[in-house]
């Protein structure tokens, strides 16, 4: 890691400008109960999702919403100015302190700041700040929102002459690989009733600054680095520049990348001057089993998921994401679409957005272009999907007006929007798209030939696509390079939206989710590469090889119509395909393998005996599929010097706990996720195991949740009790404050499991 040093210019006695963590020890209300929680906290994802009462319907997974208060006492800090920042309530939240209202925001994915100063006690009496936060006018989201304070919150300190929030922008407008020149754009704010002067250090450059009362200055620097480590997702390389100022004892610190990027229709997505073909993820924010609570670690594991899956793009669908997600984008290496709304001024559903945005648009877009754009993984800012008045003139002032409020913060990166169809009509929206510097094609792309005729410098990229349209889509972005990337609908399996993606047997209830009433035996959508524990659908292997230049092999078999059922699809399914030989049954009738690679060629081979021999390309979408009669034993796939197999699994013999990682901070805040697999006796996983077991949780650790990816089992995600679904589970504990051990145990019909965790200071 590089650091561009900085220099202190000292002047009168300097005070910190300082951030805590305010998450610990709230005491928190909701229907007439009171507990003690530390943030993040959803309280929706503490109760069983409910078609009966579930006020969020549908979209929101049948969960309750309603009205919460947070309440939380603390002593006076240093400093002259005292505010709190939350990263994000849901929503309508209401911040009040030792009884006076201090500050309000509405919604509820964008971070905001309340000064507390005034409202602070002078004396050693301590203050008390209630969060009271309103979900309850439903429905008011599309998908699983969560309800409460389930972002971090901070506490700040500073002086009235101090740099201001966000205050610091690093650009870098000429790079090439043997210098780039860096600009770093500081803001200065004087909140005191005089005037003040201080002066801005950067990188050995100062500028003395004269604010006047309630004034704040934006001061400019510029500087070159010499063949400058550059920045790409192969190679996430960060500098980190440094600003002082000289009425504060403290630094401030912002990391960056080094990178240039361009889209252009005839040469397609260039980074670093050279071709990148985008294969995205669409992502929502909930974190699966943990629902919205947005612990740091759970953030960082989903870019990790999304990474090591092969994508190479995150779509933040469809709202603004965290802090800690975009900086793991920025370290892994993950190009990101940062999104800001899901619809405009009509409704999609009844409290949404379009109850807001006339008030609120411009300081939500601000909100989350002036957080986030440092981040070099940033390469488009959306700013909606789908609007629903789309046939409307209006519709263009309304994109001129949100595109306009993008730029005043930031002029360095294009706007994008999804834009979709629901009927014949199509080119009539060519006027909202010239708005656009690129254009989103939800599920669209394939009018894409006779657009470019029309409009030949029309950059395109499919916000989101169908899973099962993998090659396809593949195909039109390695073909065209006016069409930039493929962003498929979903990355992630995720809460709410329930249904979507499900197949379905012949005795459940026929059609898509969004049918009349929906889908109440679910409560989540299952149309992600990954599923909510982690594991890798195998689609997921086949789009990653698709992409990939790497030599790959992955087997997969088809689960036969008639097993289990009469099997039915939806538009965003896939055929339910597993990692499994285990058909009992089934003897002797025939079952589809599936095996993906880019060799030429591959062989089957079942309990050592040569099933046949099929050739692979492109004709065949890279992939070679065999009929085989079923036989219990082992399948054999062979690619060149590359081998693949998969085995008949015995009866279920125990439990294995595997987790992420062993040894966890003792700071309440970190996250272990904990694998749960039933296997045979040869530790082979058992693919149709269904056993319900409990957890415990003893030692300087506690449970978060504990749950199958099974988006019909109603037992709430928190609860000590799961059952495995497919063999699989997984299980989340959180570190306390405390250093020592931890033991996490679980009980079933098979054996008792456990595994030991260290907490550290």
């Amino acid at each position: 890691m590089a650091t561009i040093a900085a220099v202190l210019t000292l002047g009168m006695p300097a005070e910190a400008q300082t951030q805590s963590l305010f998450d610990s020890n709230w005491q928190f209300s909701h229907n007439g109960k009171t507990i003690t929680v530390d943030l993040p906290h959803d309280w929706d994802i503490y109760d069983a999702p409910d078609p009966a009462t579930g006020a969020t319907g549908t979209g929101g997974g049948w969960f309750q919403g309603g009205k919460g208060e947070y309440h939380k006492t603390f002593a006076t800090p240093k400093g002259e100015l005292v505010k709190l920042h939350f990263e994000g309530v849901y929503q309508k939240a209401e911040v009040f302190v030792n009884g006076q209202k201090a500050g309000q925001h509405a919604y509820g994915y964008t971070p905001f700041t309340t000064d507390i100063t005034p409202y602070l006690f002078k004396d050693k009496r301590l203050n008390e700040v209630v969060v009271k936060v309103d979900n309850s006018q439903q429905p008011n989201c599309r998908w699983y929102s969560g309800s409460g304070i389930y972002r971090h919150v901070w506490l700040q300190t500073m002086p009235a002459l101090h740099i201001a929030e966000n205050g610091i922008f690093v650009t870098t407008p000429e790079v090439t690989a043997n210098q780039a020149t860096v600009q770093v754009a500081v803001t200065v704010q004087n909140e005191a009733g005089t005037d003040q002067k201080a002066t801005v250090d950067v990188e050995g450059q100062q500028q003395e600054v004269l604010l006047k009362a309630g004034e704040a200055k934006t001061i400019n620097f510029s500087y070159t680095i010499q063949n400058p480590h550059l920045w790409s997702p192969d190679d996430p390389y960060l500098y980190t520049a440094t600003v002082k100022l000289s009425t504060l004892n403290t630094k401030h610190s912002t990391k960056f990348g080094i990178r240039s990027f361009s889209f252009d229709a005839e040469k397609g997505f260039m980074l670093n001057g050279q071709k990148v073909l985008i294969s995205g993820a669409c992502v929502h924010h909930d974190d699966g089993v943990l629902g919205a609570m947005a612990f740091d670690d759970a953030e960082i594991r989903k870019v990790r998921q999304m990474k090591e899956a092969g994508f190479n793009l995150i779509r933040t669908s469809h709202n603004p994401t965290t802090r800690a997600f975009l900086d793991a984008c920025d370290s892994l290496g993950m190009l990101v679409i940062g999104e800001a709304f899901d619809g405009w001024r009509t409704q999609k559903n009844p409290y949404d957005y379009s109850t807001l945005i006339d008030s609120c648009y411009r300081e939500d877009i601000h909100a989350m272009v002036l957080r986030d754009r440092n981040h070099p993984s940033i390469i488009s800012w959306s700013i909606g999907n789908e609007i629903i008045e789309r046939k409307e003139i209006a519709v263009i002032t309304t994109a001129r007006k949100l595109k306009a409020a993008i730029l005043e913060c930031d002029k360095t990166r294009p706007v994008t929007e999804a834009l979709c169809a629901w009927d014949s009509d199509w080119e009539i929206y060519d006027p909202h798209a010239e708005v656009l510097d690129v254009v989103g094609y939800n599920y669209m792309i394939f009018k894409h030939a006779e657009d470019h005729q029309r409009d030949p410098r029309r950059i395109m990229w499919q916000t989101e696509s169908f899973p099962r349209d993998a090659f396809k889509n593949w195909a039109y972005v390695n073909d065209y390079p006016y069409i930039v990337g493929d962003i498929v609908w979903t990355g992630l399996d995720y809460l709410g939206e329930s249904g979507i993606g499900r197949y379905y047997y012949e005795d459940e209830r026929p059609g898509e989710h969004y049918v009349d009433g929906g889908q109440p035996d679910w409560h989540g959508a299952y149309c992600g590469d990954v599923d909510i524990t982690g594991w890798r659908k195998p689609i997921s292997h086949y789009r990653e090889m698709l992409w990939s230049d790497k030599p790959s092999l992955y087997m997969a078999v088809k689960e036969p119509d008639g097993y289990r059922g009469k099997i039915f699809e939806t538009s965003w399914s896939v055929w339910p395909t597993w990692e499994s030989w285990n058909w009992n049954g089934w003897e002797g009738k025939p079952i589809d393998v599936e095996v993906y690679t880019k060799s030429p060629e591959v062989s089957l081979y079942l309990n050592d005996q040569l099933i046949g021999t099929k050739t692979v390309d492109r004709s065949t979408e890279f992939k070679a599929v065999f009929s085989v009669p079923y036989e219990a034993g082992t399948l054999r796939a062979v690619a060149g010097d590359q081998t693949v197999t998969l085995s008949t699994a015995g009866t279920p013999a125990a439990l294995r706990l595997t987790a992420d990682r062993k040894v966890l901070k003792a700071d309440g805040q970190q996250l272990a996720f904990i694998t749960v697999e039933v296997v045979d006796k040869d530790g082979r996983v058992c693919p149709d195991a269904a056993i319900p077991c409990e957890v415990g949780v003893n030692g300087q650790a506690r449970l978060m949740a504990a749950a199958s990816a099974d988006l019909k089992d109603r037992e709430p995600s928190t609860s000590q009790r799961f059952t495995t679904w497919k063999g699989r589970a997984m299980i989340v504990v959180r570190s306390t404050l405390q250093k020592g051990k931890a033991q996490v145990s679980v009980k079933s019909s098979l054996p008792p499991a456990a595994i030991h965790l260290g907490i550290t200071k």
